[in-house]
């Protein structure tokens, strides 16, 4: 199984909550996979400009050199326009942020790992896991 970390699993990792951690630990144990949304990747960068914090962005910095950034492509877009014109069609609306990081699991058939799944369950087709429950 491959694992992607929604900005809020990230954040929680980097400040050591042991949810978070233990189930961690215990995916990196089982040999499974870990992938960085391109868009998370961008939220975490943008946070750290605005508001440094040298000892967590360098751990976020290694976590992204142990676990790759994906990237995204033609399919990952297509799928993010068509989730979203099906769900405004039917009245209903999620932001692009949590959009993009649907799609490009969906695609790419990855997990997300995220604390927010309210965010995510009007979108057909992602799989989520919540690790600070």
């Amino acid at each position: 199984m491959i694992y992607a970390f929604d900005t809020n699993t990230v954040i929680h990792l980097l400040r050591g909550a042991p949810s978070v951690r233990a189930r961690f630990d215990k995916v990196i144990e089982k040999g499974e996979s870990i992938v960085i949304p391109p868009f998370v990747n961008y939220e975490m960068r943008r946070g750290f400009l605005y508001k440094p914090a040298p000892t967590k962005e360098k751990a976020y910095r290694l976590l992204c050199t142990r676990y790759p950034v994906g990237e995204m492509n033609a399919a990952v877009w297509e799928r993010a326009a068509a989730i979203y014109a099906n769900l405004r069609r039917d009245g209903r609306t999620v932001n692009d942020a949590d959009l993009l990081i649907a799609a490009f699991c969906i695609v790419n058939n990855y997990t997300l790992v995220t604390a927010n799944t309210r965010h995510f369950d009007m979108i057909e087709g992602v799989q989520l896991v919540n690790w600070v429950e």
